[in-house]
């Protein structure tokens, strides 16, 4: 089951960058993410009421709920898109690619989880074989303010997004499910970019075309209601830091798409970050030897 989910995550956030593309127009980008996450949000409630699953959420559950959307479905997504205004996109692929570290150091601090030295030295791979993978985007563009500027928010958004990672575990330790959280969460995000979207001036347009409300629709049930719900399953089932692993996946699936859909030439540095991403996944999920004690062995 496990890795069913890991893989249709992988698979969903791996292609929604198409649907990211196809949104770009006459729509502002922070009112796209409103519509899709105030959208998700209504999906998800309306697939709980009907189902009767819809789960009761205290006040503290609430809070962590909002401090969720916050996190997850509104201020990582407005960094990431100020950060790709200046940085290569690539470069903002790597630094977000480091949630798989963040997410076993703050596992460790806030659960006092062990740091499992495979998942350290996958996630490290998985880093140098990203690096790779973007070399030539990342080798062409000059260091300067504004590359500082582009890389802490692109840190700031990958913080964000570990953040809401140890928020879902929290809540899933406390027996709320993804589902009924993501519910809420959601819907506190898009409400506090709705207010952002307001108080900035920011239009509330809308295309009426197929390319639109196509990739709008896309982002919304398969990138968002599903696989927002399968990525934070998989935190609480295998533990922050090894579903983050996905974060390192998904650029490959994209660039494998883009090569099918854009022309994109596979070159012998990417190729070689694309066995050392493969290597750093079999390290995050392989299993720890488990060593018996003295005293069974001297028995």
């Amino acid at each position: 089951m496990n890795i069913s989910l890991y893989l249709l995550t992988v698979l969903i956030w791996g292609t929604t960058w198409i649907a990211l593309k196809l949104q770009l127009g006459e729509v502002a980008i922070p009112v796209s993410i409103v519509y899709r996450f105030g959208l998700a949000a209504l999906i998800l409630f309306a697939m709980l009421l009907v189902s009767g699953k819809l789960q009761k959420v205290n006040r503290r559950g609430q809070l962590i709920c909002l401090a969720q959307g916050v996190c997850l479905f509104c201020v990582n997504f407005m960094c990431f898109l100020h950060a790709s205004q200046w940085i290569p996109s690539g470069l903002v692929a790597v630094v977000f690619s480091t949630s798989t570290l963040w997410n076993a150091l703050n596992a460790r601090v806030f659960f006092k989880q062990r740091i499992a030295r495979n998942v350290l030295a996958g996630g490290a791979l998985g880093l140098i074989g990203l690096a790779c993978l973007f070399w030539p985007e990342l080798s062409g563009h000059s260091a300067s303010h504004e590359t500082l500027i582009g890389l802490g928010l692109a840190l700031l958004g990958t913080l964000c997004f570990s953040a809401g990672n140890m928020l879902s575990s929290l809540q899933q330790k406390a027996g709320l499910r993804p589902l009924t959280t993501n519910a809420y969460g959601m819907l506190y995000g898009a409400t506090m970019l709705c207010i952002y979207c307001l108080v900035s001036g920011t239009p509330f347009g809308f295309e009426w075309n197929t390319r639109y409300i196509g990739s709008l629709l896309y982002l919304v049930i398969p990138g968002s209601v599903i696989g927002f719900t399968a990525y934070l399953t998989l935190v609480g089932r295998m533990g922050p830091e090894r579903a983050a692993y996905c974060t390192v996946l998904f650029p490959v699936v994209a660039l494998n798409v883009s090569a099918y859909a854009e022309g994109y030439q596979w070159t012998v540095p990417a190729l070689m970050g694309l066995v050392l991403v493969m290597v750093g996944n079999v390290l995050v999920f392989r299993k720890p030897k488990v060593v018996a004690p003295v005293a069974a062995k001297l028995a």
